[in-house]
């Protein structure tokens, strides 16, 4: 089973997102239900009672976490994304290697659209501005074990256990 480490979003408004950029660039969006800060991909994983237990030495997230600003990885862009530079992240990042989980580079994001396409490449950066330190939204004070399954529908989560307060 595919596994990864994750915290729901919930964005203001997704819709305006997706719309501000409709004609600047094609992609895949990610569906809003699906929208999350990964924490850990762990891939391939036969069972899953390693990872709760290390999982079980991790402190929950105890509010939410303001999302400001959106981004890009990739030269040309590939991965869109809104983040947070919130330092509670890079705390809680630090306690997931503490117990064992490999966090290569870990840059708090929430991949919203991979990028096929940019048609217009000055108009997309001229449009990132104006999302600069404006609220678009909160991650949830919630860290889950995810089971990914592909299915022609794209992909469908499915929670395995949760770190509650």
């Amino acid at each position: 089973m595919k596994l990864f480490i994750a915290s729901p979003i919930i964005l203001n408004d997704y819709a305006s997102i997706q719309e501000d950029f409709k004609d600047i660039i094609e992609g895949k969006w990610v569906e809003e239900q699906n929208l999350h800060l990964t924490w850990v991909f762990l891939g391939d994983i036969d069972d899953d009672k390693p990872v709760i237990n290390k999982l079980k030495e991790i402190s929950p997230l105890e509010n939410s976490i303001d999302i400001k600003e959106l981004g890009y990885f990739g030269r040309p862009p590939k991965i869109f994304f809104t983040k947070s530079e919130e330092k509670i992240l890079y705390y809680k990042a630090r306690e997931f290697r503490d117990s064992g989980f490999d966090l290569y580079r870990f840059k708090p994001h929430m991949t919203l659209c991979r990028i096929k396409t940019i048609l217009d490449y000055k108009a997309y950066k001229e449009r990132l501005k104006t999302y600069r330190e404006r609220s678009l939204g909160i991650i949830l004070p919630e860290i889950n074990l995810y089971e990914s399954t592909l299915s022609p529908k794209g992909a469908q989560y499915s929670c395995r256990y949760t770190i509650k307060i």
